[in-house]
């Protein structure tokens, strides 16, 4: 399922309300702290698709279903920006720039792609887990995050 997303901070709320309204026929209770997670993921990444990039861009949600082996939930969000997603190191009173820390501390795995002209970032959630931690690049044992340039902000 997809929910495509102009380039205006208020489709911030938006994209966050669509995916509440998904969750319930998933099996996800809305008090379950994979939902509350899942919900900051969205927030934090349709943010840096509308501030950083100011272009539209696409928010998918892959839901487990009914199978009891389905248990891993995937967000990605794609947009038309060709720029790498950059983490920030921001200080302590800065009011954004932290967005891919969390992302990167929340998920299970993460990290972004070419796709086209542009880009896509994803993150997964096992619902399994007892609690989102090591943030793993798919398909390898070192975070995503690691090794990455750092911007002043």
């Amino acid at each position: 399922m997809q929910l495509e997303i102009r380039p205006d901070p208020a489709e911030v709320g938006r994209a966050r309300r669509w995916a509440r309204s998904r969750l319930a026929g998933s099996g996800i209770g809305a008090d379950e702290p994979l939902a509350e997670t899942l919900i900051l993921l969205v927030s934090e990444l349709v943010t840096n698709a509308v501030v950083h990039t100011g272009c539209p861009a696409v928010l998918r949600l892959s839901l487990p279903g009914a199978a009891q082996d389905d248990t891993t939930v995937r967000l990605e969000v794609a947009d038309r920006s060709g720029r790498a997603p950059v983490p920030r190191c921001a200080d302590g009173d800065a009011t954004g720039g932290r967005g891919l820390a969390l992302v990167d501390g929340l998920a299970d795995r993460w990290g972004w792609c070419s796709e086209g002209a542009g880009k896509r970032i994803w993150c997964e959630l096992d619902r399994d887990a007892e609690s989102p931690g090591a943030a793993a690049a798919y398909g390898s044992g070192a975070s995503a995050y690691e090794g990455l340039a750092y911007e002043a902000v």
